[in-house]
């Protein structure tokens, strides 16, 4: 591996992160697999390891501003950790198990989670663009202050954690389409509450990640090296680039890289 090369593609990958709030998990993965011909669980489990750091860096600062919502953190990460735990807990029984091939299963589980994941956004997008006056039915908003709006958490929680830690994607995006429909956070809080959960999802993700033998340092260093960078300079160039447009290649080329996964 051209390990100059890794560090460039992981600073662009930062910089559209940046830019446009698309998850690193959708970018880098594939990019370990295609570019760099990775196996998938350990472009997975490195992903993971990657993408930590990024999330406590930027929920230490959200906490600093006081820009969360602290109790929808609690909640959630009750939910989404065991979650997540329960879904590497599946990769480890797979791996045990000896009949099927992990990075064969890890391969299809990424590609429908990102193809899902990115249909999402472009639906809610092209609807936003296109459709600007047509209204969904409202969600349930869940009362953190009740059992029943708690226990609603902890199951959003926990079913969302269990695709992160099978695959490495959504802890950020799935969770902000959680949080916009089931709590309606203003935007000040939403994007510092997001990051926050994440952080402490992806903590507790990466340990159990490391428990599976897939880690590969000489991978989480050089992205590191080139994502952190790249995110500070695309959250600084947001606001002169026309996000709509890049948003919708970036989609695009998401679906693709999905089927591809897939099939």
């Amino acid at each position: 591996m051209d390990f100059l090369l890794l560090p460039l593609f992981s600073f662009l990958v930062g910089i559209v992160v940046g830019l446009t709030g698309i998850g690193g998990a959708s970018l880098i993965t594939p990019m370990l697999i295609f570019i760099f011909q990775v196996p998938p669980a350990i472009a997975i489990s490195s992903d993971v390891v990657a993408a930590t750091l990024m999330k406590i860096v930027g929920s230490i600062k959200h906490w600093q501003q006081q820009t969360l919502d602290v109790q929808v953190v609690k909640w959630l990460a009750l939910g989404s950790v065991p979650g997540s735990l329960f879904g590497v807990g599946i990769l480890h029984l797979i791996r045990q198990n000896g009949k099927h091939n992990l990075n064969n299963i890890m391969l299809h589980l990424l590609g429908v989670t990102i193809l899902l994941v990115t249909a999402l956004a472009l639906v809610q997008m092209l609807l936003l663009i296109f459709f600007p006056k047509f209204q969904l039915p409202e969600l349930p908003e869940f009362d953190l202050k009740t059992q029943m709006g708690r226990l609603q958490t902890l199951s959003v929680g926990a079913f969302l954690g269990c695709i992160v830690g099978l695959t490495s994607v959504s802890s950020g995006s799935m969770f902000a389409l959680a949080l916009i429909a089931f709590f309606r956070l203003d935007a000040r809080k939403l994007v510092g509450t997001d990051i926050s959960q994440a952080a402490i999802l992806l903590l507790f993700t990466a340990i159990g990640h490391l428990t599976l033998g897939t880690v590969d340092w000489s991978l989480v260093l050089p992205i590191w090296f080139g994502s952190v960078p790249g995110v500070i300079l695309g959250t600084k160039i947001c606001q002169i680039v026309p996000l709509k447009p890049l948003r919708f290649i970036i989609y695009s080329i998401l679906m693709m890289v999905s089927l591809k996964l897939v099939y």
